[in-house]
């Protein structure tokens, strides 16, 4: 985090910035943080739009941090933002009562001491607008009613209470912390959660957009559940390859061609993924088998593949049934959920370099900074049109990259490469054998093949070597294939 530079706001006599005025910069930052817009917050404080937008100008030349970054989803805020966020809320509530001559949290809650078992049992859920009732409790009510509930209390008050963090709407909700995350999904993944708290934790998070931290948090909870304890460090792979695919995905899988490639260069490759949740789930499954990749139902058993063979595949239900079962919800919602996100990023013998794909602007990113979060050095992110680690060659692709764990960004030129049809009398699937057999020529498919390779190469050489390196030695790969197939 860099050191926060001397704010202009309110400048007193002597030049120095006045304690007023960073004191002031303090509620807009509350404000743009709870409303997600400099217009909202502008509202919310009764100051002009201009006013805000230069003050937030303030705050982020005083922190050397872009603080709120836009996206397809409005305006977000950045890591160093949400780890102010809960400190900041916290000052201007307790600077809102010491006004109101409020004494602060001592002895606040009559609750205290009325706790027992009610003599009904609640009867069927029916709903009523909170703000059509009468004595509807206060944000700060409810932030402390929440306090009250500790890391000891049962699953389902634990959970409940992260729920009601991320869920009341602009204005009284916040993302969730790292730990709170980490904490929220280790109770879904235990299987110690209602079937309501899971979809509404979940949707929620999904539609306002998961953060970095909370993001990081589930990654951490499934890494806690698929701990191999047979695997010792001696296996670990070179590098982690998902492949976490849209059902609606109708192309070959190149990619995996491309891990072969890899895989004969002398690195051990963990692949893992799932492929949406119809009759087709299994064609990750078939590409790999029919491609000498050894499938695998545990990671111990994908770790003796890897010594043995260099490279293996394993299905998210071999490494975590409970993370499975969640993909698997796709249908329900026609959508996906924040764990479409994280099971890409959950690395599970812990390689240390890691190869993803991501379709949006903004996952790249996300994903670029919880592998930071995470202490990942070496990483490749292909720019592509779906979330798939897969160059598209007649396209112009950005990689995003941690060498060393710095960020590194650099453009992959489109080459020229004419797209061919599948010829009559073949399906898709034997075309795609027949391309790495031989028996097929296909320019387009085999330039697709050996720029992923050359990609994932580059990300194993970190800082040691260039592109077009690693493109020579994919190409040289691809020549001999069939001579170590």
């Amino acid at each position: 985090m860099m050191p926060p530079r001397k704010s202009t706001a309110a400048v007193g006599d002597d030049g120095k910035s006045s304690p007023v005025g960073r004191l002031k910069l303090l509620m807009v930052l509350d404000a743009l943080l709870r409303e997600g817009s400099v217009g909202a917050a502008a509202d919310s404080l009764g100051l002009q739009l201009s006013a805000v937008s230069r003050m937030l100008s303030e705050i982020r030349d005083h922190y050397g941090d872009p603080i709120m970054v836009r996206t397809g989803r409005g305006m977000r805020p950045t890591p160093l933002a949400e780890s102010l966020r809960q400190g900041v809320r916290r000052f201007v509530v307790d600077s809102e009562a010491l006004l109101h001559g409020e004494a602060g949290d001592e002895a606040w809650d009559g609750d205290i001491g009325w706790h027992r078992r009610a003599r009904l049992a609640p009867p069927p859920l029916s709903m009523t607008r909170s703000d059509s009732l009468d004595g509807t409790p206060s944000p700060e009510h409810i932030a402390r009613r929440s306090a009250m509930i500790g890391a000891s209390a049962p699953p389902h008050r634990r959970l409940a209470k992260y729920i009601s963090h991320v869920s009341p709407g602009p204005g009284r909700s916040r993302p969730l912390t790292r730990e709170e995350a980490g904490d929220a999904l280790g109770i879904i993944l235990r299987g110690e959660a209602d079937p309501l708290q899971i979809g509404g934790l979940l949707m929620v998070i999904q539609y306002r957009g998961v953060t970095a931290p909370e993001l990081a948090g589930f990654v951490e909870a499934i890494q806690q559940t698929c701990r191999p304890a047979a695997v010792g460090e001696d296996v670990r792979p070179d590098l982690d390859w998902p492949a976490y695919l849209s059902p609606r995905w109708r192309n070959p899988p190149w990619f995996i061609h491309a891990a072969r490639l890899v895989a004969m260069s002398g690195y051990r490759i963990l692949m893992h993924g799932h492929f949406g949740g119809g009759p087709e789930s299994g064609k990750l499954e078939a590409a790999a088998e029919e491609s000498s990749i050894p499938v695998c139902l545990t990671l111990p058993d994908a770790a003796s593949a890897m010594n043995e063979r260099g490279i293996a595949y394993v299905p998210v239900g071999g490494f975590s049934p409970q993370v499975h079962a969640l993909l698997a919800t796709y249908p329900l919602f026609e959508m996906r959920n924040p764990l479409n996100n994280a099971v890409s990023l959950v690395n599970p013998l812990r390689a240390p370099a890691v190869l993803l794909g991501a379709a949006e602007g903004a996952n790249r990113d996300l994903y670029r900074s919880v592998a930071q979060l995470l202490g990942v050095d070496e990483l490749a992110i292909i720019g592509a049109s779906r979330d798939l680690a897969q160059i598209t060659p007649d396209r112009m692709t950005t990689l995003f990259r941690l060498v060393a764990g710095k960020p590194l960004d650099s453009n992959l030129p489109a080459m020229p490469a004419k797209r061919e049809r599948v010829p009559i009398g073949f399906t898709q699937h034997e075309y795609w054998r027949a391309v790495w057999t031989g028996a097929a020529r296909d320019a387009f498919a085999e330039a697709t093949v050996v720029n992923t390779a050359a990609v994932a190469l580059l990300c194993l050489m970190g800082d040691r070597g260039s592109f077009e390196d690693a493109r020579e030695q994919a190409r040289q790969a691809w020549a001999r294939r069939r001579q170590k197939a």
